[in-house]
């Protein structure tokens, strides 16, 4: 089996998730119809939007019990990327943090679905 390299987020609306993501990434779709958008983000990492209604088997689970985890070079770039995301209206559930596993903060994207970012402690406790 090849490495993990996409997740598949369910959401309510594909527009309005692409529009949050390309703002959010500052990069483009690289595929996109009224049902389905793919990303490409750096390093080659896939995030797809697909609308819900059309998920079979139908989907049962509810948004906000995993995390898309995005990481940081450093502690300072996670602040960074905390204070362009509020600049961006992006709904932030977790201010900038250090928690034992080093600097992060979460928010939320349009369906609730919990992205968090973060630099690893470079001594986890």
């Amino acid at each position: 089996m090849k490495p993990a390299n996409f997740i598949l987020l369910h959401v309510n609306s594909v527009a309005e998730s692409s529009r949050f993501y390309q703002t959010l990434m500052n990069t483009p779709p690289v595929e996109t119809s009224t049902t389905f958008a793919m990303f490409v983000l750096p390093g080659g990492f896939k995030l797809g939007l697909w609308d819900r209604r059309g998920v079979e088997p139908t989907t049962s689970g509810t948004t906000g019990a995993s995390e898309f985890v995005l990481t940081c070079e450093t502690d300072d770039e996670v602040n960074a990327v905390h204070q362009d995301w509020q600049n961006k209206a992006v709904t932030i559930l977790q201010a900038p943090t250090t928690m034992d596993f080093g600097r992060t903060f979460t928010a939320a994207d349009p369906d609730g679905h919990r992205l968090r970012v973060y630099h690893v402690a470079q001594d986890p406790a």
